[in-house]
This record gives C-alpha cells, sequence and structure tokens, in this order.
C-alpha cells in the first residue's frame, strides 16, 4: 500500500479515511474558540433556554418593526440565560465531549452527521 504525502501532521491526516486519529482528543485553536462555543450555542438555544428564546421570538413577531423598543425585557431574559449558560464549566465540558465523540465517529466512518437546520 502506497501512502499519500500530505503537508497536515499525522495526527491529521492518519486514521481509516485520512481524515485524522479517531481516538485522538487534542483540540485545535479553531474547535476551542469557534466550533465547540457554537455547539455550546445550539444546546444553550435549543435545550436550556426554550421558554426564553420562545417568549422572545413571540414578541419579535407579534412587535414586527418596533421589536427593538417593545422586546427588551424579553431580549435581556434571553441574553441572561444564555449567558449563564455559556459561563457554566460543567456544561463547557459536556459539550466539549460531545464534540470529540462526534469527531472521532466521523473520523472512524468518514460519515458527517447531518446539520440539523432550524
Amino acid at each position: 500500500m502506497v501512502t499519500e504525502k500530505t503537508v497536515l501532521p499525522d495526527k491529521f491526516s492518519s486514521g481509516p479515511h485520512g481524515l485524522g486519529d479517531p481516538e485522538d482528543r487534542s483540540l485545535r485553536k479553531v474547535e476551542i474558540e469557534v466550533l465547540i462555543p457554537k455547539l455550546m450555542r445550539e444546546k444553550a438555544k435549543s435545550e436550556k433556554c426554550v421558554k426564553e428564546v420562545e417568549e422572545f421570538n413571540h414578541c419579535c413577531k407579534k412587535s414586527s418593526v418596533f421589536m427593538v423598543v417593545k422586546c427588551q425585557e424579553e431580549n435581556s431574559l434571553m441574553k441572561s440565560c444564555l449567558t449563564s449558560w455559556y459561563q457554566n464549566e460543567d456544561f463547557r465540558k459536556l459539550c466539549t465531549e460531545e464534540y470529540l465523540k462526534e469527531r472521532s465517529e466521523f473520523r472512524r466512518t468518514g460519515v458527517k452527521k447531518p446539520m440539523k437546520r432550524a
């Protein structure tokens, strides 16, 4: 078997599909600063602050153009809920583990998990 040369380090180009080692648990800067916070935002909106997000969305739909003025209270409640989850270290660890599990599965199978569309 001939192995292709790549400019990437072995841990990013090894594995069964050349996508990286499925067992590697190290995180790149972009994963720490962008991808995991994105997962945290999505989970906080869809699982942790559902009531606040729904109330804000309902207010915006009801208020139309005047939502900036009329929905300040709902926006503040939603922001404080989301912020409390973003700053929760246990929640960050949970999301990091979920991210690593998904990345490992992708590296093992080569199949991307379908994105959820809201």
